[in-house]
C-alpha cells in the first residue's frame, strides 16, 4: 500500500456509475450551486449598496452569504467538474486545500451564527443598549472574531491531518475531502491527536450551542411578556430566519456525523454530506429574505434599477 510520501491524489467517491447519471448529477448540482450563487451575491450587493441595511443584523447577513459563498464554492465546483468529465481525481495540494477551506468556512459560519444570536438576544432583550453593545466597531470585532477562530481551527486541524502518515490507500469515501474520510486512510496510532483537536473542537461547538439556546430562552421569555399578540409576533419574526438557519445548519450536520456507525454506507454518507454542506447555503438566503420585507424591498428596488 502507498504511504503518503508517494500519494500524489486522491480518488473521490463518485455519485453514479455511469456517464448518464453523472451527467444529470453535473445538471442538479450546477442549478443548486448557481441558486446559491443568484441568492447569496444578491443579498450581499444589496446590503453593500442600500445605505438603510447598514445595521449589525445586516452587517452579519453580508458576512453570513459570503461564508454560504465560500463554502459551496469549496465542494461542489470539483464535484460537477469530475462527473462532467467521467473522473475522480483530486491532488494532494487540492485534498489538503478542500479540507482547509470545508473546517475553516463551516466552523467561522457556526460562529458567526451564535454571535448573531446574540445581536438578535440584544435587540429584543436590551433594546435600549442596542447602539452600546453592538456598535460598528463591536460588530467588526466580533465577525473578526468568527473569521479568526475558524481559520485557526482549520490551521490546527489540516496540519495535523495531513502530517499523519496514510497507508490505507487513497480512496476517499464522500464527494469531497474531509477530515473523517482521510483519518481512514491513516495507519498510525498518532491520529489520536487528531481525535484530541476533535474533542476540543467539540467542546467549542457545545459551548456555541449552549449560548445560543440560552439566548433564544430569554428572547422567548422577553416575547412572552409582551403583552400585544401582533407585538409578540412582530418581534418573534425578526428571529424566525436566523432559527431556522441555525436549526438547518445543526440538525443536518449533527444527523451526518453523529448517526450510528451501524446504519452508516457510503450512499448514505454521499446523500447526508450535500445535506450539510450544499443545502444550508443555497437556503438560507431564500430563508432570509422569505420572512424580511425590507430585505425584499430593497433587492426588488436593486434590481429593478439594474434593468
Amino acid at each position: 500500500m502507498p504511504n503518503s510520501s508517494s500519494i500524489t491524489q486522491f480518488l473521490l467517491l463518485a455519485f453514479a456509475d455511469t456517464q448518464e447519471l453523472q451527467l444529470m448529477h453535473f445538471w442538479f448540482f450546477l442549478g443548486i450551486y448557481l441558486a446559491a450563487l443568484l441568492g447569496n451575491g444578491l443579498i450581499m450587493t444589496t446590503i453593500a449598496c442600500d445605505h438603510h441595511l447598514h445595521t449589525p443584523m445586516y452587517f452579519f447577513l453580508l458576512n453570513l452569504s459570503l461564508h454560504d459563498l465560500g463554502s459551496i464554492s469549496t465542494t461542489v465546483p470539483k464535484s460537477m467538474a469530475n462527473s462532467l468529465w467521467n473522473t475522480k481525481a483530486i491532488s494532494y495540494a487540492g485534498c489538503a486545500t478542500q479540507v482547509f477551506f470545508v473546517v475553516f468556512l463551516f466552523g467561522a459560519e457556526y460562529c458567526l451564527l451564535t454571535v448573531m444570536s446574540y445581536d438578535r438576544y440584544v435587540a429584543i432583550c436590551k433594546p435600549l443598549h442596542y447602539g452600546t453593545l453592538l456598535s460598528s466597531r463591536a460588530c467588526v470585532h466580533m465577525a473578526a472574531a468568527a473569521w479568526g477562530a475558524g481559520f485557526l481551527n482549520a490551521l490546527l486541524h489540516t496540519a495535523n491531518t495531513f502530517s499523519l502518515p496514510l497507508c490505507q490507500g487513497n480512496a476517499v469515501d464522500q464527494f469531497f475531502c474531509e477530515i473523517p474520510q482521510i483519518l481512514k486512510l491513516s495507519c498510525s496510532h498518532s491520529y489520536l491527536r487528531e481525535l484530541g483537536l476533535l474533542v476540543f473542537s467539540s467542546c467549542l461547538f457545545i459551548g456555541s450551542f449552549v449560548f445560543i439556546v440560552v439566548s433564544y430562552v430569554q428572547i422567548f421569555r422577553a416575547v412572552l411578556r409582551i403583552s400585544s399578540e401582533q407585538g409578540r409576533h412582530k418581534t418573534f419574526s425578526t428571529c424566525l430566519p436566523h432559527l431556522a438557519v441555525v436549526s438547518l445548519f445543526i440538525s443536518t450536520g449533527f444527523f451526518a456525523y453523529l448517526k450510528p456507525q451501524s446504519s452508516s454506507s457510503p450512499s448514505l454518507d454521499l446523500v447526508l454530506a450535500a445535506l450539510y454542506s450544499v443545502v444550508p447555503p443555497a437556503l438560507n438566503p431564500f430563508i432570509y429574505s422569505l420572512r424580511n420585507q425590507q430585505l425584499k424591498d430593497s433587492v426588488w428596488k436593486l434590481m429593478s434599477a439594474s434593468f
